[in-house]
């Protein structure tokens, strides 16, 4: 069986016993705004952030949405060059995480604020090697920080988020250095938006873009 069959074949297992496969993250509104941020800058320009959560296809589906984010790409992180292909990185062994790279403007949208969609919509981060129906060291919850600022961000905001007990249990996110990012293959692209109707996008990420859209409605692009 193909991994992506073994994935269709868990969430639809996962339908049977839960009757939703939606986000769990919760409430938008209950996830707070990051006490520690950095500040919009006055010029356009170009940042990047890497995150993990489940399969990329939410992720990435997520943040196409966002304002401010100029473009969002699948790929894998954690792991070496030599075993970043869906396939081997499938087996679970290779230390890479389905990840997301997010390329934003700064002057519309903040690293944090990035974080705060990230913990509100697009994940479980209490959930350890899993989201959803996808199970495996790949399908970590990790937020790679490209630089000291971001890790002193996404540190702290997982603490604030924790004092406040924002969630049912402890967030389990790991805040890692981003060694390298390496695109997944072009079939993975934009995943969610080339096949709306595929039922694992249906009831797994269409209903995170649904939050979105609810939640943050300033923020919301239908781009």
């Amino acid at each position: 069986m193909s991994r992506v069959s073994v994935r269709m074949f868990a969430m639809v297992l996962t339908v049977l016993l839960a009757g939703t496969l939606a986000c769990q993250a919760g409430n938008a509104a209950a996830v707070p705004a990051p006490a520690v941020d950095q500040a919009k800058v006055t010029a356009s320009g170009k940042q990047t952030a890497v995150v993990a959560g489940g399969c990329f296809w939410g992720i990435q589906a997520v943040f196409q949405h966002v304002k401010g984010v100029i473009n969002s790409t699948s790929g894998y992180s954690g792991g070496a060059a030599k075993t970043a292909d869906y396939e081997t990185v499938s087996g679970g062994r290779t230390g890479h995480a389905e990840s997301v790279q997010v390329v934003y403007d700064p002057s519309q949208v903040t690293y944090g604020e990035l974080l705060r969609v990230f913990f509100s919509v697009a994940l479980d981060p209490t959930e350890m090697n899993r989201q959803g129906p996808d199970e495996g060291t790949q399908y970590r919850s990790v937020i790679f920080y490209g630089n000291e600022e971001q890790k002193r961000i996404a540190e702290a905001y997982i603490a604030q988020l924790d004092k406040a007990k924002v969630f049912r249990g402890a967030i389990v996110t790991q805040v890692s250095p981003l060694q390298a990012f390496y695109p997944a293959e072009a079939y993975h692209q934009n995943y969610a938006t080339v096949h709306p109707n595929d039922p694992y996008i249906v009831y797994n990420d269409a209903p995170k873009v649904a939050n979105l859209r609810r939640e943050f409605p300033e923020m919301y692009t239908g781009k």
